[in-house]
């Protein structure tokens, strides 16, 4: 599922666990400027834990190297590919007549002009789908508890790594879908309340001292509303509010959590499938390629938009949003992730189509808990690594040790494994612009598990209907890493995505406060500049003890 975390105020006393798709704030036309691009900061002249882009291009044109485009896939949710912002970095295909309803190049995909749509078909596209653990629970439970005991103890024993994955599923779909719903009880009444919190503030604007004014209310509601106003009074983006202003970013910050967990009735119903109508696929059969259509977008894009945009976004109008790889990179939209969990078919394929398509590098900002297809997804993996393809991927934002709880799709086939199986997948944790608490506080991690940090909170970026909004989680920190790759892949396309990651890992800015340097590999933020001085020395002047042609070759392709 695709990871996103809300930036509003964290209610003490609720169930707050609002962490995988919101906005964090809308565009505010007066926002700090250097707040928008805080991300593509130089850490050693600001101290801030920026990845330093542009230095990164400065750094590589002044050896004479010349950039070649490089396509990046994103598999997500859709993204509006004629968003101002993102246009004129987007992928065209160019053996591909759009809309005249052929298959002109013979992949297999009719008028995939911009990417794929895995998760739509002839009936339109998939918005709700289910949770992993829903769909697993749905299947698994009349085989092992069936109304035949006798029966549900042969399969068990039968079966025993599917009885095992259904044990699992069943015991987070228990949690989870209960988690789901008190959340919602829970934003429901805090938005009934809100007409009482402004009563409460009696035309006074938000602040601690206000509100620690107001004297204690006799009614039950109001004292619960008096409680959430004093939380919210700590937060920066209350402080100071109108009470007018005050009811409507209360408002929009509750419409966004309702939003979120109204859908899950259906994400946690096991009756709940429109799979079948709407894709037409028969979904048991991994065999499966070409279904779909090209519908780039899809219902909600908001995730895929923004992720796309730090990667390539281009500066447009009163914006100055950049992607890390705005200036060498084209994004090829294959959507994969609905409202609910990605299922791993269409993850197997979005993978290969990107890759048999011309990308050299795969966003992939989702994950889940559970995996039943994971084999027909390692072998994507195994066929991106045969390719020479980089994959990207999102830690996940339930500030976990993910060698204690694996998020799929993993490159570790076990925990107990010393090294992933394959070496082109890199794992991104999420970082903040404050040095004191350099790890995002949802961020997952994991010494040996997660590669790099790179920045993922207050990331602002492209989202649909030409707008900018701020986000955050390990889904924004996963692709300023692709794009960090993408520009040394532009500049150096003879690079194999293991030494990618090692140029990533080894040239990170180190941070030994807090225990960050035990939450990754690297122990620190990744920095494209000094990753491109490391790629540059070790891989591709001559020094690489690899597979790295020598320069005078890679010179020679750079050129063409």
């Amino acid at each position: 599922m695709k990871k996103v975390l809300l930036a509003a105020v964290f209610l003490a006393g609720f169930s707050f666990s609002y962490a995988q798709e919101a906005q964090a704030k809308t565009t505010d036309p007066n926002e700090d400027k250097d707040l928008m691009t805080w991300y593509h900061k130089d850490f050693s002249t600001t101290k801030v834990y920026g990845v330093n882009t542009e230095n990164a291009y400065k750094y590589l044109e002044s050896k004479g190297l010349k950039p070649t485009t490089v396509v990046v896939g994103v598999l997500d949710s859709g993204v509006q590919v004629d968003h101002p912002g993102l246009v004129k970095n987007v992928w065209t295909n160019p053996n591909e007549v759009p809309n005249n309803g052929k298959d002109d190049d013979g992949n297999g995909y009719i008028d995939d002009v911009h990417g794929w749509n895995f998760i739509g078909g002839k009936n339109g596209d998939v918005d709700i789908d289910n949770m992993e653990v829903t769909r697993v629970v749905a299947k698994y439970k009349p085989v092992f508890e069936g109304d035949d005991s006798a029966k549900n103890k042969a399969n068990q024993a039968k079966m025993p790594e599917e009885f095992a994955l259904y044990m699992k599923s069943k015991d987070l779909f228990g949690k989870k879908s209960i988690e789901a719903k008190q959340s919602l009880q829970t934003y429901t009444m805090i938005t009934d309340l809100i007409p009482n919190m402004v009563k409460l503030l009696g035309g006074k604007s938000v602040t601690p001292e206000t509100v620690a004014g107001i004297k204690a209310p006799t009614e039950q509601k109001d004292a619960v509303a008096l409680s959430i106003l004093t939380q919210v009074s700590q937060s920066p983006e209350f402080k100071g509010k109108s009470p007018a202003e005050f009811e409507k970013l209360m408002k929009e910050q509750m419409k966004e959590a309702v939003d979120h967990f109204a859908p899950m009735a259906k994400q946690y119903d096991v009756n709940y499938d429109t799979r079948k109508e709407i894709v037409g696929d028969n979904y048991d059969d991994y065999s499966e390629k070409n279904y779909g259509n090209n519908h780039y977008e899809g219902p909600d894009a908001e995730h895929g938009t923004h992720v796309a945009g730090i990667i390539a976004g281009l500066p447009q109008g009163k914006e100055v949003q950049h992607g890390v790889a705005s200036k060498v990179a084209k994004i090829m939209s294959v959507r994969t992730v609905p409202n609910g969990d990605e299922r791993d078919k269409d993850v197997a394929n979005a993978i290969r189509y990107a890759v048999d398509n011309g990308a050299k590098v795969l966003n992939m900002s989702f994950g889940k808990p559970v995996s039943p297809g994971k084999n027909v997804v390692w072998d994507a993996f195994k066929y991106a690594e045969d390719k020479n393809v980089l994959l990207v991927k999102a830690a996940g934002n339930e500030n976990e040790d993910v060698a204690e709880h694996l998020a799929y799709p993993t490159n570790f086939k076990n925990i107990t494994d010393d090294k992933p199986f394959v070496n082109n997948v890199l794992v991104v944790g999420a970082s903040t612009n404050r040095n004191n608490e350099l790890r995002a506080s949802f961020s997952n991690f994991n010494k040996k598990m997660v590669n790099v940090f790179a920045p993922g909170e207050e990331i602002y970026s492209t989202v649909p209907k030409n707008e900018y909004r701020y986000l955050q989680g390990t889904s924004m920190a996963s692709p300023v890493v692709a794009g960090a790759a993408a520009v040394l892949l532009a500049y150096m396309p003879n690079l194999k995505p293991y030494q990618v990651i090692e140029a990533l890992v080894k040239s990170s800015n180190p941070n030994t406060e807090n225990q960050f340097g035990d939450f990754s590999q690297a122990g620190g933020v990744i920095d494209v500049k000094k990753a491109a001085e490391y790629a540059y020395t070790n891989f591709y002047n001559g020094k690489s003890s690899g597979n790295t042609k020598p320069a005078k070759s890679v010179k020679k392709a750079v050129k063409k």
